[in-house]
């Protein structure tokens, strides 16, 4: 059930933060605004920060634990071969999945693989130790405006970057239609309109964050 809740707290988040990243469609002075309107609020800032650090930090941990708890709960028939679990194969023997989706049996190898995007884009976008840092423009505000369009101008960025969104957008697409079943919502008739909320989820997100360098290649921002 902790995974559950930090799995929705964490999809909030990132709606939020695609929704403010989407503003730089309005231009250059909107994502600027936007960018020092969040650094201006300092400490609460920071607070937040740690405040979703602590509750990623809870699903990373909570969900590696229930992974190797799951694994040592199928006994000997469990697959040990590292290459059946990166095929996302359970079992040692032949087994067929009615019910489990191609999504539902990646989410560790998804999960691990967004973790790693978490600390790059952080790296990147917001401790600039990767790439130029950003330009002050002549207000005095960090020009973040132009790092983001000058940074999906290079094509080895984006496709990592849209990669990465499908992945996200995978992750999604079961974790919140399980988060809803873990808690007790998921029952008969409410089943494929939750199905249907993960899905619409996962592609608002992967569309949402890849439309962006989508448009620098376009040449629209």
């Amino acid at each position: 059930m902790l995974i559950a809740v930090t799995g929705i707290a964490l999809i909030f988040f990132v709606l939020a933060h695609m929704m403010g990243n989407l503003q730089v469609f309005a231009g250059r002075e909107s994502l600027n605004a936007y960018a020092a309107k969040l650094k201006s609020l300092g400490p609460v800032l920071w607070g937040a920060r740690f405040g979703l650090l602590c509750v990623f930090g809870l699903h990373v941990y909570l969900t590696i634990k229930l992974t190797r708890s799951n694994h040592q709960a199928r006994g000997s028939v469990v697959a040990d071969s590292p290459l059946a679990g990166f095929l996302g194969e359970r079992y040692s023997n032949q087994y067929r999945y009615k019910t489990a989706t191609t999504s539902s049996r990646f989410m560790i190898l998804s999960g691990l693989l967004i973790l790693l995007f978490v600390i790059y884009h952080l790296a990147h976008f917001t401790f600039h130790q990767i790439g130029d840092p950003p330009n002050i423009t002549a207000d005095g505000v960090t020009d973040v405006y132009e790092m983001v369009v000058q940074s999906f101008r290079n094509p080895l960025i984006s496709v990592s970057y849209i990669c990465f969104q499908i992945v996200l957008g995978l992750h999604v697409y079961h974790g919140a239609s399980s988060a809803f079943q873990t808690l007790g919502l998921k029952t008969g008739s409410s089943r494929k309109p939750l199905s249907f909320l993960g899905l619409a989820l996962a592609l608002l997100l992967t569309c949402g964050n890849s439309s962006i360098p989508f448009a620098v290649w376009m040449g629209l921002i």
